[in-house]
């Protein structure tokens, strides 16, 4: 059990031993972050849990089209990461910019109902609801870095991931029940699901503290982040090295949706079944996060993260390999979700020590628009590759991708830098 303190963890006094460090493993801060994602991901999940249905079943589209829409899910509004990032750092504000982004995720589930069949409508709606999500991912995560002491950051990260794994796996669950309930209304679940995420919002502004820096004292005094600064944090090796392995890591990814579709498909599953596909993954995920962040502190990060594209691979092999029925169905979803617990947030934990504090949030929203933008250009590849040479050879492809990103991934961060340390100094 992690138990939790209202404020930032401090150092240990000397005469309170390792006894006192397992107690206060996590910050109040974390905790009230994570419930946070824990409700988002309740209410985003519902959606997700329906929506490859809705496109590709209900509204006939193509691989090609659906491909686009899931990296527009992700990755077209990548740059206003950036936005928010550097906003959060110029007026310190990272807890307002992180509600404006929860706020309009909320929204959109409300823009689904309005969209109706319209292609271009969805578009636009999933692209405010990804904007939400952009603009409130890298303040979050500042958040928690500041609440932090870096030494913890993989543990800090993996319980604010397990947090959030129990909304990803109690999303399609909710989604499940509420189709059972009132039939295939997708309306019904696009409603329950913006009334879940409003309270998410409520959760924030109530139970979230703003943090500083950890640098030099935060006043009106002190000189406010420039935009010639923000570009700067660049002109740093280990940052741009960092960025560059995001985005080709990112490259290597296609979308939850194809996955699941390979899976409906392979298995000849039942629709009604199809949303607890997610389940298996985010159970996987709630079980592995936290120890997978544990172990990233002890024995480092990168490993970890290498581990879980390793996972990532094996994956995409069996999807595509001779191996049916439940104990494949049930590997794959293990391994599917082992491979987000072992990136998700250790990647961002990884970056935390490297990255200046007053950048923290913008260096954060580097990363991850690396991966976004990446990843947005994979699902459009992966949809054209399904389309030109059928699901199992395009997924094979994507295996071998895994492989060679990950060569390259290990060129340019595998050094003995403080960055892939087991211990970082603050």
């Amino acid at each position: 059990m992690y138990l939790s303190t209202v404020s930032r963890p401090v150092a240990d006094p000397p005469e309170s031993g390792p006894r006192r460090r397992r107690i206060a493993l996590v910050s109040g801060n974390v905790v009230a972050l994570g419930t946070v994602s824990l409700i988002t991901d309740v209410s985003a999940e519902m959606v997700a849990a329906v929506l490859p249905l809705y496109l590709v079943l209900g509204l006939q589209l193509s691989p090609v089209a659906f491909g686009l829409l899931d990296g527009v899910h992700t990755g077209a509004t990548a740059l206003l990461r950036i936005v928010g990032g550097f906003a959060a750092d110029r007026f310190r504000r990272r807890k307002l910019i992180a509600g404006v982004g929860y706020t309009l995720s909320a929204v959109a589930k409300l823009g689904l109902l309005l969209a109706g069949r319209s292609i271009p409508a969805i578009g636009a709606v999933i692209a405010v609801d990804r904007l939400g999500k952009g603009v409130r991912s890298a303040p979050r995560d500042a958040l928690i870095t500041l609440s932090t002491p870096p030494e913890a950051l993989g543990r800090a990260f993996g319980v604010h991931r397990a947090m959030d794994s129990v909304g990803a796996f109690l999303g399609p669950l909710a989604a499940f029940a509420v189709l059972l309930a009132v039939g295939q209304s997708y309306d019904a679940v696009f409603v329950t699901s913006f009334c879940i995420a409003a309270l998410a919002v409520v959760v924030l502004v109530l139970f979230v503290r703003e943090r500083p820096t950890g640098g030099p004292a935060e006043g009106p005094d002190e000189p406010k982040v420039s935009v010639r600064e923000a570009i700067g944090l660049l002109r740093s090796r280990r940052a741009r090295r960092l960025v560059l392995a995001a985005a080709l890591l990112g490259l290597s990814t296609i979308g939850d949706g194809f996955v699941y579709l390979l899976l409906q498909r392979r298995e000849d599953l039942g629709l009604r079944w199809f949303p607890l596909l997610a389940v298996g993954t985010s159970l996987a995920y709630l079980l592995l996060a936290a120890p997978l962040g544990v172990l990233a502190d002890r024995v480092g990060r990168l490993p970890v993260v290498v581990g879980g594209y390793l996972a990532l691979g094996v994956t995409y092999l069996l999807l595509s390999g001779p191996v049916h029925g439940w104990p494949a169905l049930a590997l794959t979803l293990a391994l599917y979700g082992a491979f987000y617990a072992a990136t998700d947030g250790v990647l961002i934990a990884l970056a935390g020590p490297v990255l200046p504090p007053r950048l923290r949030t913008t260096g954060i929203a580097l990363v991850q628009t690396g991966q976004a933008l990446a990843y947005l250009v994979s699902s459009v590849l992966f949809g054209l590759a399904w389309q030109a040479w059928g699901p199992e050879n395009a997924i094979r492809a994507a295996a071998v991708a895994v492989v060679g990103v990950l060569v390259v991934t290990l060129l340019l961060l595998a050094s003995p830098s403080r960055l892939l340390s087991r211990k970082v100094s603050p």
